[in-house]
């Protein structure tokens, strides 16, 4: 029987930006990601930036979007859910996010029927992303 994952590695999650300069500027100096590339293409008037933890080549990375002339802030719709992001010290982490500007709809605490303590905060665009206390898991 032969591993039905082999094969196969997570890349990227790509979500649709409004502002591309203030979505990297949130990843990578509220999260501390790293800009790992940013790439202009003219003929299809976009820019794809590419943000994450570690290389593309070993680490699953988020891809911003920016659709040149985009007039309006996009609708998330209802099927996106949120990224996640592990982190040591939820409380810490939430008051130091909250101290520079980022929204935190759903400060952190344990999660309904667990011991896991969550916090869910958004990005500029106003994309979910759910924080995981790793040292309540």
């Amino acid at each position: 029987m032969s591993d039905a994952n082999s094969g196969f590695r997570m890349m990227h999650t790509m979500i649709r930006v409004f502002d591309l300069d203030v979505s990297i500027k949130f990843y990578t100096e509220l999260l501390g990601m790293t800009l790992l590339r940013r790439d202009d293409y003219p003929g299809g008037k976009f820019t794809n930036a590419f943000v994450g933890y570690g290389p593309e080549e070993t680490d699953t990375v988020v891809e911003l979007t920016y659709n040149w002339g985009q007039e309006k802030p996009y609708e998330l719709g209802t099927a996106f859910g949120h990224l996640a992001l592990g982190v040591q010290d939820i409380y810490a982490v939430c008051a130091k996010l909250e101290e520079q500007g980022a929204r935190i709809p759903r400060p952190p605490g344990p999660m309904l029927h667990g011991t896991t303590h969550i916090a869910f905060i958004e990005d500029p665009d106003g994309y979910k992303i759910e924080l995981i206390g790793l040292d309540t898991m």
